[in-house]
């Protein structure tokens, strides 16, 4: 991603056993969102106005996913000629072998591939945007607070001047859970297996337990990322991340200690997986495609969810194609149950420093010397990587503005985008005392930890709303 400048603002489950890999149920890299989204007809008058040519980003990205491997891939090297068979059993084996080659499936499953494979796929996905540079923003209240004088300061488009995003539900979907209606009633037999699952010293790998591993880190405050039911980078990371904070060996290796210690401020009956009511709040909640373009991205009132699939994904800290697998043939109407991810509890810490490691990928969130939280995140690259050093936090900004740079020179264009969950920076930004850096959201929750940045520091949008929610202006912001 773009450097952004502030204005006013894999260890296996070997854990488990050490021979087997994931799950069953592990989220497919081929399946593409189902649920319709909105066409140019739904979007803001000015929009169609302008006859925007728009297209479901994430989703094609996520189709897209199986092309970019193979397109990415090396060629295959010709196998060499096999001698002729010296007999019919010899070659009963070689045609048996050959059919298994050719019926060997080409698309790399995401948990299989390598991350520089997934890296390179999410720059890929990335380069498509036509951002050069861009800068984050809280929007004036109104026309009359803006003051001239002020280089930092920037006027609205007309269209916008009185539009107020304090009210928007985002954030809200995000974070507030009360007055949700969560059962553990009509549950599938897997989600009860989930629910059930407990882990013994020499057990068999299971989905059902991989899931309930990834859900209890998560409710632990080690954020395996969107929870997907495979044991990917990012829950190894995590599984790791919660020895660290609970002392003991972080060796990514499942153990009767390490077991004890995630269960142990858990109620033994809270489910993991439950059935959860669509409200008309839910379907009534702005949705609109993504538009590819900046300046397109300037002409709709925000940057919203673009179905509800991706908006309950953002609230239940799940990947959207697993929440597709849990709830096949669901229309997802209002007063219909589907099946999600019982979400952590809130933090309720305080958060006076935090440490961002490029080499682990990894936020480090700290009150004082306790390491009380740890978050997947993106940190800079290899052309543009992030400042070393310490830094303040100097200001935070929730559903901010960004002013995208498109072009060079002369081509150079400049264009507002409006807040929403697909901002640049997502919901939130958190500036740093070091010009042009901060700690931000992501419109891409599957890329975190895969994705490279221009510098910033990505998290999850749930993921930096938990940090927004507890850190203190002016806390401490290690980059290493």
């Amino acid at each position: 991603m773009m450097k952004i400048k502030l204005l006013v603002t894999s260890i296996s489950i070997a854990i488990l056993t050490a021979s087997v890999s994931v799950s069953a149920l592990a989220a497919p890299d081929d399946k593409a969102r189902t649920l319709p989204v909105r066409n140019v007809d739904s979007l803001p008058s000015l929009a169609k106005l302008a006859s925007l040519k728009v297209q479901e980003n994430r989703s094609s990205s996520i189709d897209g996913r199986a092309q970019v491997a193979a397109s990415t891939a090396k060629p295959k090297a010709k196998p060499a000629a096999k001698p002729k068979s010296a007999d019919r059993m010899t070659q009963l084996i070689d045609a048996k072998q050959n059919a298994q080659l050719k019926t060997a499936p080409q698309a790399v499953a995401a948990d299989n591939m390598s991350a520089e494979e997934l890296t390179r796929k999410d720059e890929q996905s990335d380069s498509t945007d036509d951002i050069s540079e861009g800068q984050a923003f809280a929007a004036p209240i109104n026309a009359a607070s803006i003051d001239s004088s002020d280089p930092l300061s920037f006027e609205l488009p007309d269209h916008e001047q009185r539009q107020d995003f304090s009210d928007d539900p985002t954030i809200k979907n995000i974070e507030d859970k009360d007055g949700k209606r969560y059962t553990t009633l009509n549950l599938s037999s897997y989600a009860k297996q989930v629910n059930d699952a407990a882990w013994s010293p020499n057990m068999k790998v299971n989905s059902a337990m991989t899931i309930k591993m990834q859900a209890l880190l998560d409710w632990n405050h080690a954020s395996p990322g969107p929870i997907d039911g495979g044991w990917g980078m990012n829950s190894k990371k995590a599984l790791i991340n919660f020895q660290t904070m609970k002392g003991l060996p972080a060796n990514g290796k499942m153990d009767q200690k390490t077991w004890a210690a995630l269960i142990k401020n858990v109620p033994t009956n809270k489910p993991v997986l439950v059935t959860y009511t669509i409200t008309d709040d839910d379907i009534n909640t702005n949705f609109a495609v993504m538009p590819t373009t900046s300046e397109a991205k300037s002409k709709v009132k925000g940057l919203y969810y673009q179905d509800i699939k991706e908006m309950l994904g953002e609230r239940f800290h799940m990947d959207v194609r697993y929440l597709d697998k849990l709830n096949k043939d669901k229309a997802y109407q209002a007063g219909e149950t589907v099946t999600v991810l019982n979400a952590r509890p809130a933090l309720k810490q305080r958060i006076n420093r935090v440490v961002a490691n490029k080499a682990d990928k990894t936020l480090y969130a700290y009150n004082d010397d306790k390491l009380v939280a740890t978050y997947p995140t993106t940190i800079g690259s290899d052309s543009t990587p992030s400042p070393q050093g310490t830094f303040k936090i100097v200001n935070k900004v929730k559903m901010p503005w960004y002013k995208a740079t498109v072009g060079e020179g002369d081509q150079k264009k400049i264009h507002m985008l409006p807040p929403g969950p697909n901002n640049p920076v997502g919901v939130v930004w958190m500036g740093l005392s070091k010009p042009s850096y901060g700690l931000h959201g992501s419109p891409k929750p599957e890329g975190i930890s895969r994705q490279a940045s221009a510098g910033c520091v990505r998290l999850t949008n749930w993921d930096v709303l938990e940090v927004y929610a507890n850190i203190e202006n002016g806390a401490t912001v290690v980059l290493n």
